[in-house]
């Protein structure tokens, strides 16, 4: 199993990835705000199983991959450190749109908030990104069988990621209105999340 310190560590990065903004939270957040909560929680729904499909898929082969290619992590990892440069670049660059100002979205049935929330995560390629860069560097040989240990920081990343998901659907009308009378508050959570990114992509860039 992997170790408390490391799974604390992998918690850490998972909430730094789920505060940055991307597909998932300017979906969830605009669909809250459009067609209410219980909408936001269902669209949140998807999100998950999506998640779940990323999990299973770094369980079953993702891991050992990059262990047998260290070449394909290389790979992986710069493209990840670039993507995450590009995101930090698009928080900041001159009349970038904040992730609560939401976007105008049509009502949806029950079945479809779920689907889009799925394939929304499905082709998120922050997660993407996470699972392919970021994840592999918790397994660990040593530590035990490479798909429990897939497994346990899958279900972490998951609960993390749906724990404050589920407040942003929660909140985000309170929130976008919030920061529509604080237009520079605004501005101040754009340029944290822009920071945050490029220190992503600088950690990740070094790592090992």
């Amino acid at each position: 199993m992997v170790p408390t310190a490391d799974l604390l560590i992998f918690a850490g990065a998972a909430l730094l990835m789920v505060l940055t903004p991307g597909p998932n939270m300017i979906y969830l957040v605009s669909r809250s705000i459009c067609q209410g909560h219980q909408a936001g929680v269902l669209s949140l729904l998807g999100v998950v199983a999506g998640f779940l499909v990323h999990m299973f898929s770094a369980a079953f082969g993702l891991t050992a991959l990059f262990m047998a290619v260290p070449l394909a992590y290389e790979v992986l990892k710069w493209a990840g450190a670039a993507y995450l440069l590009y995101m930090a670049w698009q928080a900041v660059k001159p009349g970038a749109r904040s992730v609560f100002e939401a976007r105008q979205l049509p009502l949806d049935s029950n079945a479809k908030l779920f689907t889009m929330g799925l394939m929304t995560n499905l082709l998120n390629p922050k997660i993407a990104v996470f699972y392919l860069s970021i994840f592999p560097q918790f397994v660990q040989p040593e530590h035990g069988s490479l798909f429990a240990q897939s497994v346990q920081l899958g279900l972490t990343q998951i609960s993390v990621s749906f724990s404050v998901n589920l407040l942003i659907v929660l909140f985000a009308a309170r929130l976008s209105v919030w920061f529509s009378r604080h237009p520079r508050w605004l501005a101040i959570q754009q340029y944290l999340m822009g920071t945050v990114l490029a220190g992503l992509a600088v950690r990740l860039a070094d790592s090992r």
